[in-house]
């Protein structure tokens, strides 16, 4: 199967790196063609709250919130409520902003009155004028867990934030319901491309792997990689320490390449970063940090994309 500029793309995404590939695909494309299914692994609660980092990450990065530098929570947010919180005992490990909080408390209420996650997803991007279908991976909690090499069993926010990611890891484990939803399998059922982002594959893009049928379903269509690490070190996030600790290899291209296997048709990395394989491996500028890079990129994957045989 080819692929055509206008057909329809499915972007597997989570975090930052993911986010901003993400928004150069949704500029790049037609209304219509693109759908993203980002991971709902870092869910957790947090001051009774439900959080979803990854997909408040992506949805304001579409509606032009999130920070440029950053790239996490709204542009200019104030953190009263979090320092109110601090002073009245709370460790304040997990950083949450006062218009964010607005976010989770929409959300948790509307999922405490029996809306699914999916539909809780789109009311909340209406809401921002997003009009890009965002889709959780699964309507049920599927938490990821890492294993560290002490023998302790911690949620990847616990992990990553409250810890600042300083315990050796040992495993990554996906607890809870491994059900996608309708809607994400219907979305790689019509797919004719998935784009897998630049984002962590063991803790953003693994989770949505782990579903029922939708490694598969990736299996069966055109796909590209973009690599989240650059020369060597991460963009962003812990995956430089985590490659070497759950594989054995030095942090590369090659190793987040060889994790995908099979599932790629195309892998597209820095320049300087280029290794052999079976498939096609393209060297551009993945660095990705302003808004006008972000389409830039986007536009040399669809290109890339209608080589792939």
């Amino acid at each position: 199967m080819s692929f055509e500029r206008s057909g329809a793309v499915v972007a597997l995404a989570g975090g930052v790196g993911g986010a901003r590939l993400v928004d150069g695909l949704d500029r790049a494309l037609p209304d219509g063609a693109l759908s993203v299914v980002v991971n709902t692994g870092d869910d957790f609660r947090h001051w009774g709250l439900h959080i979803s980092p990854d997909l408040d990450t992506i949805m304001y990065t579409l509606a032009g919130l999130a920070p440029e530098e950053r790239g996490w929570g709204i542009e200019g947010d104030t953190f009263e409520v979090l320092e109110e919180r601090k002073r009245r005992g709370d460790a304040g490990w997990f950083q949450l902003g006062d218009r964010d909080l607005a976010t989770h408390l929409s959300r948790t209420a509307a999922l405490a009155g029996g809306e699914s996650m999916t539909d809780v997803t789109e009311l909340l991007s209406r809401s921002l004028s997003v009009s890009r279908r965002l889709l959780p991976m699964s309507d049920q909690p599927r938490p990821t867990l890492v294993v560290t090499k002490g023998g302790e069993t911690l949620e990847f926010q616990q992990w990553l934030v409250r810890t600042q990611a300083s315990l050796p890891v040992a495993a990554i484990e996906h607890a809870g319901d491994a059900k996608a939803t309708p809607e994400v399998l219907d979305a790689l059922e019509r797919a004719e491309l998935v784009v897998l982002c630049p984002s962590n594959p063991y803790v953003s893009i693994d989770p949505i792997l782990s579903l029922e049928g939708v490694r598969e379903a990736v299996l069966n269509k055109p796909t590209l990689g973009v690599s989240p690490i650059v020369r060597g070190s991460a963009v962003k996030g812990p995956l430089a320490t985590m490659i070497p600790e759950l594989s054995g290899k030095e942090p590369s291209a090659r190793a987040v390449a060889e994790h995908y296997g099979e599932l790629l048709d195309a892998f597209v990395v820095q320049d300087g970063d280029r290794f052999d394989a079976a498939f096609r491996v393209f060297e551009t500028n993945i660095l990705i940090r302003k808004r006008e890079d972000r389409v830039r990129l986007a536009s040399e994957l669809l290109q890339l994309a209608a080589e792939i045989r």
